[in-house]
């Protein structure tokens, strides 16, 4: 089972939301003993200081008893259905939604927007709507002396009440959204380190295939020449002579396996492992796809007047074959890749002949997880991590990246460039 499959089912650590109700706490009990010594305000004080006591005691429980470092989706709904009943008891005891620290009330349900799941923020939201509306027609009134002196329209006085719901609604909607774009970012991130390890892995497993071929190639040609002298001796001796030919057949094998084995990671690894003008990388890329596509590849490098050397970088590699190949996978019968370089600048521009890029993704390009629309669209894209990836890596490495819709091929365009006083100091 894949890693996001296992941890969307726990959403935030323990100790962080035990922090965060410590803070809460102790607001409460700073707020309601300094309204009642210092300012001599009239009110239930025993029963609020019991109200805060239930949040000590429940924040002691999850310290003491609740022994896992995270809350599950579950758990964390009970803790924050506390949560929001604690503190409306407390509103309920000291004037309900007038009282100005009532805002509070939708704190609980805005923090399990970007963490838990939508059905439990939707049990939440509704609790907080049910607990506002309760408070506005039952409450005892606000603290002696203010209930005094307090006197509002009706008008103003039920604005509070549609003022929460309507901040209750809108934060969880944008809290909601932004939760939902961080995991899909950070899904994106995740498989981009996953592809990286993988060519790690393979440039490491070619050099091993290289050096397993070298080491075994003399005592394989060793047994085979050992069979040939064999069968010498044996010749007539029809069983001893096919024994001895499925050995020799076997040692040919072998050295087919380790060839076929050594052949593209040996090339790869050698181009990984060199030093080359952005010229060399840009054809070493090309003939790769030439190789395995039916499509046509033009490389014009015409103005291209600086073959300094870049220092060898995986990540532009992989950043600049990602573009290529998605110009290779829509486009129709023709690829084609520009050099253009002078002293400041080095830009490469990659365009094909195929449909471009739909109306409605282009100013989006470079999000993951990104789909069009259009039905046609739709089911000729893939998910956009090619892009995503690509525009990544290279970004990581100083270069911009602009993708839009060719004016003259008609396809896709992308225009990677960077600074040289950039590209020659990765």
């Amino acid at each position: 089972m894949k890693f996001f499959q296992t941890s969307k089912y726990h959403f935030f650590k323990k100790s962080t939301y035990i922090s965060l109700r410590w803070i809460g706490i102790i607001g409460q009990l700073i707020s309601v003993n300094f309204v009642y010594f210092f300012l001599g305000f009239e009110f239930n004080f025993l029963f609020s200081n019991l109200i805060i006591s239930l949040g000590i005691i429940t924040n002691l429980y999850l310290i003491f008893i609740y022994e896992k470092t995270q809350l599950s989706d579950r758990s964390a709904f009970i803790f924050l259905v506390i949560d929001i009943l604690q503190l409306g008891a407390l509103l309920y005891l000291t004037g309900g939604v007038t009282n100005p620290f009532s805002i509070f009330l939708i704190i609980p349900s805005i923090f399990s927007s970007s963490n838990l799941s939508f059905r439990t923020n939707m049990m939440l939201v509704i609790l907080t709507i049910i607990t506002i509306l309760f408070l506005t027609f039952y409450s005892l009134e606000l603290p002696a002396p203010i209930s005094d002196h307090f006197h509002v329209s009706q008008y103003y006085f039920y604005s509070i009440p549609v003022a929460l719901i309507i901040s209750l609604i809108f934060l969880n909607y944008l809290a909601m959204t932004f939760a939902i774009q961080s995991h899909l970012r950070r899904e994106a991130l995740a498989k981009m380190e996953e592809v990286m390890a993988t060519e790690h892995e393979l440039l490491s497993l070619g050099g091993q295939a290289a050096a397993a071929a070298h080491s075994l190639g003399t005592p394989l040609s060793t047994i085979k020449i050992i069979t040939q002298d064999l069968i010498k001796q044996f010749k007539g001796n029809k069983d001893i002579e096919k024994d001895i030919e499925l050995l020799s057949s076997q040692v040919e094998r072998c050295n087919e396996i380790l060839k076929s084995l050594t052949l593209n990671p040996v090339d790869e690894d050698d181009f990984i492992d060199s030093d080359l003008s952005m010229r060399e990388y840009l054809s070493e890329i090309i003939s790769s796809f030439k190789d395995l596509s039916q499509k046509k590849f033009t490389f014009n490098f015409d103005q291209y007047s600086n073959p300094k050397k870049i220092t060898k970088s995986i990540e532009i590699v992989y950043g600049l074959r990602n573009f290529i190949g998605n110009a290779n996978k829509f486009s129709k019968k023709n690829v084609y890749v520009n050099l253009k370089s002078d002293s400041e600048i080095t830009e490469i521009i990659i365009e094909d002949d195929g449909n471009g890029y739909p109306k409605d993704v282009l100013s989006k390009i470079g999000e993951p997880y990104l789909k069009s629309n259009d039905a046609v669209e739709k089911s000729k894209a893939g998910l956009g991590l090619g892009l995503f990836i690509g525009k990544t890596l290279l970004e990581k490495n100083f270069a911009s990246i602009n993708c839009r819709n060719s004016k003259t091929r008609g396809g896709a365009e992308v225009i990677i460039r960077w600074k040289n006083k950039d590209l020659f100091n990765i």
